[in-house]
């Protein structure tokens, strides 16, 4: 008995897959490597670079501040850092959506503010809208904004809000103006 599971030991295992053929020279296996991350080179991503740049703000002949509008992460998202002419400071992410097909922008500020907006090109200017609950809590309040490209270079940005969304009522109306590069 002792021999026989020595012998059981010693013995190969044939698996039905090996059987006793001769063995094929083996063929050395490439592997396709795994896709990367989709890139933001589509059309529908480049639709709010007319906003990239580095821009001083005016609401009618005053200055209201100043702008910095970047691609960060692979071109695939809009960074905005604001700065008005008082303590007032905000910045913004901005990117196309492909799940929603939308443009999405999330805004955060020094009065601890938070606007998500959600939209597209309309008519050539992109246009973003969300709600957000009124200061004094007495229901939503729609805000939109649209920016719009100028044939000059500059870009108007019109923050509109409504309460009932048939009337609305102008928050800020600025002209982005290029600033010379340093």
């Amino acid at each position: 008995m002792k021999r026989w599971i020595l012998l059981m030991l010693l013995v190969p295992v044939i698996s039905p897959a090996q059987d006793t053929q001769t063995p094929q020279a083996s063929t050395p296996q490439t592997q396709t490597p795994p896709p990367g991350p989709p890139s933001c080179e589509a059309e529908e991503h480049r639709q709010f670079d007319f906003w990239v740049g580095d821009w001083a703000v005016y609401a009618g002949d005053n200055l209201a501040g100043h702008n910095r509008i970047r691609r960060a992460h692979n071109d695939c998202v809009i960074t905005e850092n604001w700065n008005s002419t008082s303590a007032y400071a905000g910045s913004s992410f901005n990117l196309y959506d492909r799940a929603t097909q939308r443009w999405h922008q999330t805004w955060v500020d020094t009065s601890g503010g938070l606007l998500l907006l959600d939209g597209g090109l309309v008519d050539g200017s992109m246009v973003l809208s969300g709600q957000r609950p009124a200061a004094d809590g007495s229901g939503q309040v729609t805000h939109r904004i649209s920016w719009t490209p100028n044939e000059d270079g500059s870009v108007r940005q019109l923050w509109e809000a409504s309460r009932d969304g048939q009337e609305w009522s102008v928050l800020f109306d600025g002209l982005y103006k290029k600033k010379a590069a340093d």
